[in-house]
C-alpha cells in the first residue's frame, strides 16, 4: 500500500508540476500583454492547477502517515541534524502545505475580481509563489536516483 501511494504520489508530482508551470506562464502572459478577455481556458488552467494541487496533497499526507520515516521523530535531534529526512519529514510537508494555501487563496481571490488583468495578476502572484515554493522543496536527489 505504501509502495502504491509512494508511486503515484511520485509520478502525479510531474503533472502537478506542469500545470502549475502552464497556469503561472498563462496567468503572466495575460497580465503582462493586457489581454482583454478572461477566457474558459484560463478559468481551467487554473482550476486544474488547483484541483491537482490538493489531489497530490492528500496523497502527500496519506504518504506521510504510512511511511516508515514517521519513526525517526522518536529521535527528534537526528531528524534535525539529517538533511534528507529533514527534508522528508519537515521541510517538504510544510511547504507543500503552505504553496496549497497559497494556490487555494489565488483560486478565491482571482474569482472576485472584476477585470481580466487582475485575474490575471492574483493568479500569477499565488501561483508564480506556490511554484517556486514547491521547486525549493522537491526531493530532487530521489526523483533523479542521486540516493
Amino acid at each position: 500500500m505504501y509502495q502504491l501511494i509512494k508511486e503515484v504520489h511520485s509520478l502525479s508530482a510531474y503533472i502537478v508540476l506542469v500545470v502549475l508551470f502552464l497556469s503561472t506562464t498563462n496567468a503572466l502572459i495575460g497580465y503582462f500583454t493586457k489581454k482583454e478577455t478572461y477566457q474558459v481556458k484560463d478559468l481551467r488552467l487554473g482550476l486544474f492547477a488547483l484541483i491537482f494541487a490538493h489531489i497530490q496533497l492528500l496523497l502527500g499526507l496519506l504518504l506521510y502517515v504510512l511511511t516508515p520515516l514517521l519513526a525517526s521523530w522518536q529521535e527528534g535531534k537526528m531528524v534535525m541534524k539529517t538533511s534528507l529526512l529533514r527534508l522528508l519529514l519537515l521541510e517538504h510537508p510544510l511547504i507543500m502545505i503552505t504553496a496549497v494555501v497559497l494556490i487555494t487563496i489565488g483560486w478565491s481571490k482571482h474569482k472576485k475580481q472584476d477585470t481580466p488583468r487582475a485575474k490575471f495578476a492574483k493568479i500569477a502572484l499565488f501561483y508564480g509563489i506556490a511554484l517556486v515554493l514547491v521547486l525549493s522543496r522537491l526531493p530532487w536527489k530521489l526523483w533523479w536516483g542521486l540516493i
